[in-house]
């Protein structure tokens, strides 16, 4: 399998998770349900996202990583499918919840196919390139789901989904010699492939990570109500337009690899990288527009880059298995989404935007700690 049709396939897995995002007002006046109720359509995706993927990373671990993307992805279609011929909010949230529950599969599968595919500047690159599908599928969901529900209507959107779904997952062709090749020998239990998990430099960027991206979760949830509550900009076009310095900060994420270059201790890279993603949050501070623009880009360009710089060193540093290394990242990458969600909005709620962004730079400064504990450690376990 290409890295360019695994790319493809994550795209289109990805518009499965933020295609309602955009469509959630209209929804609520559908369903003639409240606008609380509606997040829930969110709220059932996200949370298995958080606990699911060290479960899969465990079943992967002796099964076909391809075979089971295949399966994921029909299945992700079959929902997709379902949904646009649904008449109750209850059935909706329940497919909903099913696709929550997939999705993790999806993502520890292609996760673990490129750790295990390949090695070296070569894994770092296919999964920079993989992070950047991410963004693009979660960029592109919500803009081509509003579009079609403008156009057309929002099922479209759905019934489109599912049929790529089904294409580029019928074009997928396990491959049993190298399943045979990559394959480890069996464990007694579970508990022999959780172990090695517990190294402490693995732990320490796995709480980096959470750390990274409940700060990432918290600001694009809140953006709306930033931008509209502090800075009176009510008008959608205006507010979409600072939104694309998500994808702005996508591209410049694409200089990962270059950067990587620049040091032989990868730690001292990430270092430098949560500490102008501290930085950002820092001169958010300041209540100037153009200024909370450019930080807002260069925010979501250092979570990116973390991002895909933290993946492939998390699979080079650990000594479980590729499955399980995976699905332990993904499961930390999420509850930090999960729950910066929700717990930040309660401050902003409360007390306003200047402690709201005080306590997301505490957070991100203490992931940014957390990288530099393992600094003594880099020149033993990473050198570019």
């Amino acid at each position: 399998m290409s890295i360019f049709h695994l790319m493809l396939c994550s795209v289109v897995t990805f518009f499965v998770l933020y295609a309602p995002q955009p469509l959630l007002a209209q929804f609520a006046q559908q369903y003639a349900i409240t606008p609380a109720k509606t997040g829930l359509l969110m709220t059932v995706t996200m949370l298995p996202l958080a606990v699911a993927p060290i479960c899969y990373g465990l079943l992967l671990a002796n099964y076909s990583k391809l075979k089971v993307l295949k399966i994921t992805m029909l299945l992700l279609a079959l929902c997709s499918a379902l949904i646009s011929i649904q008449q109750h909010f209850e059935f909706f949230l329940l497919l909903r919840f099913v696709e929550g529950l997939l999705l993790p599969a999806a993502l520890t599968a292609m996760t673990s196919y490129i750790s295990q595919t390949w090695q070296g500047q070569c894994l770092r690159k296919n999964m920079t390139w993989y992070v950047g599908s991410t963004i693009v599928g979660g960029y592109f969901g919500r803009i081509l789901a509003a579009n079609f529900a403008a156009w057309w209507n929002w099922e479209s959107f759905y019934l489109l989904n599912a049929a790529l779904l089904i294409l580029f997952a019928m074009l997928i062709k396990p491959n049993q010699t190298q399943d045979l090749h990559t394959a480890t020998s069996p464990l007694s239990s579970p508990l022999d492939y959780l172990r090695p998990l517990k190294q402490r430099s693995l732990l320490r960027l796995y709480c980096a990570v959470f750390c990274m991206f409940f700060c990432f979760s918290a600001l694009l949830n809140y953006l709306p109500f930033i931008l509209s509550n502090e800075y009176d900009l009510k008008d959608p076009k205006l507010i979409g337009w600072v939104y694309s310095g998500y994808l702005v900060g996508a591209l410049i994420s694409l200089c990962t690899p270059f950067l990587n270059k620049l040091h032989s201790n990868n730690w001292v890279v990430l270092s430098t990288v949560f500490c102008v993603y501290s930085i950002t949050l820092a001169t958010m501070q300041w209540q100037n527009l153009n200024v909370f623009i450019v930080s807002f880009t260069f925010f979501c360009a250092c979570m990116f880059i973390i991002h895909a710089s933290a993946a492939p060193l998390a699979n080079e540093i650990s000594s479980a298995h590729a499955s399980v290394t995976n699905g332990a990242y993904v499961s930390f990458y999420y509850s930090g989404g999960a729950l910066g969600s929700f717990l930040p909005g309660l401050i902003y709620q409360g007390f306003g935007l200047g402690l709201f962004l005080l306590g997301l730079l505490l957070v991100c400064m203490l992931g940014g700690y957390l990288i530099c504990l393992n600094h003594r450690v880099g020149s033993a376990t990473q050198q570019g």
